[in-house]
């Protein structure tokens, strides 16, 4: 029987596997759900995956193997930024069409992109006016050092200094940075006793560096450690103890008490036998793919162009809520909530806006929003607590 096919390039290896992995589950549940229906239009999903091992330049070479070998036109992949700049001129070149399922710093625009993940007006803005509201506006940055965390530093940077705040220290380092690299910048964060941390640290490295925090005498509670990647897979690698009151903003958390995300969860643990490493990327990834086999229904044809009709305004019930496609940029209208980990090691969600925010991803309007009439507190009492 003739199948879709359809590639993946989500790393089962290397420092970022701990997201990529997840994320590689959320589609293949999608697949899985998809195909037990019957596939689409009688015909079931191929998927034909690579591990490129969390080094950015396979990402691009198996793009190409995956586009020029196995003959496929639609790829959902990458979480690093410099992994989805090796993907794009390829799908480019060869006009194919690439799901991104995973938040990013903006200033990007291609036809043959449909991003998924959240932008910084989904993310950072709100993240800046809850931490400058609450904790006050003395910041201290901590980032890997590649695309993402410097860019996402610089908008955070702008957004704060707009809201009459100061970044008291930046400092960068390599995706294989262990604990002990951390001493120094965690020494002087103890010094300057900012208000708040904002951490662009991402994969194995997250961890190392909020278990050096802690290590030092850091204390969620009273100066947070920030952060718009860190998410409940890495929350159970950190251990509670070294997690408790740090703050992630996000469109999903495992923690969201809805039907959809509910039956999401448990198909999810009936799958892969548990919960633990479910993320708001994983929960991205799931929804592209469903989001990308309702185009194909109605395209009936792997053709980039007729999909990306079909895909711009398309509109998905997604775990985190219902999500849209925004015919005027590729990028999605998403949810946005920012969650604070509570003493069982659980996102509890804190303040959350009313409806999915229109994606800006080059930051038209301005920064500096009252958030207030758009946002909500939620009473904090159950596990599932929204």
């Amino acid at each position: 029987m003739d199948t879709w096919k359809i590639g993946f390039l989500f790393s089962t290896s290397g420092v970022t596997s701990i997201i990529e992995r997840s994320q590689l589950h959320g589609a293949m549940l999608a697949i899985d759900q998809i195909n037990e229906k019957g596939g689409v239009l009688g015909r079931r999903f191929e998927p034909i995956s690579y591990d490129p091992s969390s080094i950015v330049e396979r990402y691009g070479e198996l793009a190409e193997r995956l586009i020029v070998d196995d003959r496929v036109s639609v790829i959902f992949g990458c979480y690093m930024s410099s992994s989805r700049k090796a993907v794009l001129p390829v799908v480019e070149r060869r006009n194919a069409l690439f799901f991104y399922p995973t938040l990013y710093e903006g200033f990007e625009y291609s036809p043959n992109v449909i991003y998924g993940g959240a932008t910084p007006n989904q993310n950072s803005v709100p993240l800046a006016n809850y931490l400058m509201g609450a904790y006050g506006k003395r910041f201290f940055f901590v980032g890997s050092d590649y695309i993402y965390p410097r860019e996402s530093n610089r908008v955070m940077r702008n957004v704060v200094r707009q809201g009459g705040g100061e970044i008291t220290g930046e400092r960068y380092f390599g995706l294989d940075a262990k604990a002990e690299d951390f001493a120094e910048v965690v020494d002087e964060i103890m010094q300057v006793r900012p208000d708040a941390i904002f951490s662009t640290v991402v994969g194995q490295s997250c961890i190392e560096f909020y278990k050096a925090y802690h290590a030092a005498g850091g204390n969620g509670r009273e100066c947070p450690i920030a952060s718009l990647t860190t998410n409940e897979a890495e929350i159970a690698a950190i251990g509670v103890e070294a997690s408790v009151g740090h703050i992630t903003a996000a469109p999903y958390f495992r923690s969201i008490n809805s039907p959809a995300n509910r039956r999401f969860l448990k198909a999810y643990e009936k799958k892969f036998g548990s919960t633990v490493d479910v993320t708001s990327c994983c929960e991205a990834a799931y929804s592209q793919v469903h989001l990308f086999a309702d185009a194909l229904e109605e395209t009936g044809e792997m053709d980039t162009e007729g999909l990306r009709e079909a895909l711009l305004g398309a509109t998905f019930d997604a775990p985190q809520g219902q999500i849209k496609i925004d015919p005027d940029n590729n990028h999605t209208y998403l949810q946005s909530r920012i969650a604070k980990v509570n003493a069982e090691g659980e996102f509890v969600i804190e303040n959350k806006v009313r409806r999915a925010i229109k994606p800006d991803p080059y930051l038209v309007y301005p920064a500096i929003h009252d958030w207030s009439f758009r946002t909500q507190k939620v009473a904090v009492g159950s596990r599932h607590n929204e």
